[in-house]
């Protein structure tokens, strides 16, 4: 027989607060002061997608069943893949559901108009699952919202038995919040993070790793055992800052982390290889010409000669990244170059299809590449780590 189990925060991991809705809960990925002080649309769709959130628990029950109700941004002219929920029992993934219900927002990016697609709720039902207490993650979409509806098992449940694990903090774009993976448990944070036993805090947002000082707040804030920041495609791609206000809004985020994180182990890592961008500034656009193809793409819109203004390319932003955290000298301080996870030589046999983001294999080579160079030798040592 099936019951219902209450939905409460104690339920999620990853999330900051449940918001409650008409229809039941919805997860966030911000504090929604935050929110309040700003809310960009941008910043507000993507913090509502739960990438890295997960519903964890302890049971002995065999079948599992979430109702939701899902809201996914589209784009005439463009199909997108649909986001999904990965069940993982004791470690490992054993069933994936993609989502075929609820409501959708499409774009006409050719005029700026948006119709409303109205929808109903999504069940995704889990059944046969092994006997026997275990270890239940329910992990969330990473490229939808939803909310919650209902939680139904066929067995009892008791908290998860991970309370102590060590909490990871991880900032960056649309590509750390997983675009371009086909489910949440393969975007490179995730992967990483399970290799790693670490408890993610996803604060990856498509378009908006912008250095926000309120971010800088919230990550401040936050219990956070290992901090990791990926910082720069945005910055590019957006067109949203020079040189000059570059470095000085690098080192006022990390100052403001450091508040509230004297002695936490920081990586922070500049961004993965991006032909686009290497060494033309931004702004980044959709290629028009690819709307109603079988690929969309971007392209960068900038003129490289104006990089002596000034203007940004990730070229430039490495070169200062680099200088700026060799410059701090701080012990528990490390830099990532993103071309180790990522670089021109992994462009022929990993193209990022959209000339932007990293399509599923190529995020399981940069979580695989991550966990090797920083996430193993942190977990073996995480009071040493330089």
């Amino acid at each position: 027989m099936m019951f219902t189990i209450p939905i409460t925060e104690t339920l999620l991991t990853g999330a900051a607060e449940l918001e409650v809705t008409e229809r039941g809960f919805r997860p966030h990925r911000l504090p929604r002061d935050v929110l309040r002080r700003f809310p960009d649309p941008q910043l507000t769709a993507m913090e509502a997608q739960p990438s890295g959130v997960t519903i964890a628990f302890r049971t002995s029950a065999t079948d599992v069943e979430l109702v939701s109700h899902p809201m996914r941004a589209t784009y005439a002219g463009a199909e997108r893949p649909r986001g999904r929920i990965d069940l993982v029992v004791d470690g490992s993934m054993v069933a994936t559901d993609e989502l075929t219900q609820g409501d959708a927002f499409e774009l006409d990016l050719r005029d700026g108009t948006s119709t409303f697609h109205p929808g109903v709720p999504h069940i995704s039902a889990f059944r046969g699952l092994p006997s026997g207490d275990k270890e239940i993650e329910i992990w969330l979409p990473h490229n939808e919202s939803l909310e919650l509806i209902s939680i139904s098992v066929n067995a009892p449940v008791s908290p998860s038995e991970k309370p102590d694990a060590r909490v990871w903090v991880h900032y960056g774009s649309s590509i750390s919040q997983g675009s371009n993976a086909a489910g949440p448990t393969g975007i490179w944070p995730a992967i990483a993070a399970r290799a790693g036993g670490l408890r993610l805090r996803n604060l990856g947002f498509g378009g908006s790793a912008l250095l926000d000082p309120f971010i800088a707040r919230v990550i401040r804030d936050a219990p956070a055992d290992f901090i990791s920041l990926k910082i720069g495609i945005n910055i590019v791609n957006l067109d949203s800052m020079r040189l000059r206000a570059f470095v000085p809004a690098l080192h006022g985020f990390l100052d403001t982390i450091r508040d509230g994180h004297p002695y936490t182990p920081i990586v922070v890592i500049s961004p993965i290889f991006c032909g686009i961008h290497e060494n033309t500034p931004g702004p980044g656009s959709v290629d028009v010409a690819t709307l109603g193809t079988d690929q969309v793409r971007f392209l960068a819109s900038g003129d490289v000669d104006d990089t002596r203004f000034g203007r940004l390319t990730l070229a430039v932003i490495r070169e200062a990244m680099a200088a700026a955290i060799a410059g701090r000298c701080e012990p528990n301080m490390a830099y990532l170059d993103g071309l180790d996870l990522y670089g021109p030589g992994d462009a022929d046999e990993f193209p990022l299809p959209d000339a932007l983001h990293p399509d599923t294999r190529t995020h399981h080579l940069i979580g695989e590449r991550f966990t090797r160079s920083v996430v193993a030798g942190w977990t073996a040592r995480p009071y040493e780590y330089r």
